[in-house]
């Protein structure tokens, strides 16, 4: 029997970085993910990242080079915040810590689009957003005819 596919959901994100200390660093510093668990053997360092308890990410020590945007694979992580205002602390906490943005603020996904948010990089150089359903009426839309997170 063939399981019903409406209980899929996305489970945790697992990202190949270069330098686990330093990516480790990011994720919980700059966006507040709480380390569930490490493992430092030599040859297999990995950490698991969440919020209450609960795995989002898992960072393996793997990685020879940074992230490939035009490597089949994983376009770009993106988080759901809980409103505009949201949106706007993480961004001004990122600029704090020198992250590199991609888009000049929030951004709307599209012309006249309600929703929108920040696009920027690990320091790994893989592409991440922060973004909201609704709040960002006015935002300009970077990407002309295509979704902002498509092409960024």
């Amino acid at each position: 029997m063939t399981a019903a596919v409406s209980t899929l959901r996305t489970g945790h994100i697992g990202l190949n970085v270069t330098d686990l200390d330093r990516s480790l660093a990011f994720y919980r510093d700059a966006l507040g993910f709480e380390p569930l668990g490490e493992g430092k053997e030599d040859g297999r360092r990995f950490a698991f990242l969440g919020r209450d308890g609960e795995l989002v990410l898992t960072l393996w020590q793997q990685a020879e080079g940074g992230y490939t945007p035009a490597a089949a694979g994983l376009h770009h992580l993106a988080f759901t915040a809980s409103g505009i205002d949201e949106v706007h602390a993480h961004e001004a906490r990122l600029r704090e810590l020198g992250t590199p943005f991609v888009h000049d603020g929030v951004v709307a996904h599209g012309e006249g689009t309600a929703s929108g948010g920040i696009f920027f990089l690990d320091p790994d150089g893989t592409r991440l957003e922060i973004s909201v359903p609704t709040g960002a009426h006015g935002a300009p839309a970077p990407t002309p005819n295509a979704p902002t997170c498509g092409f960024f």
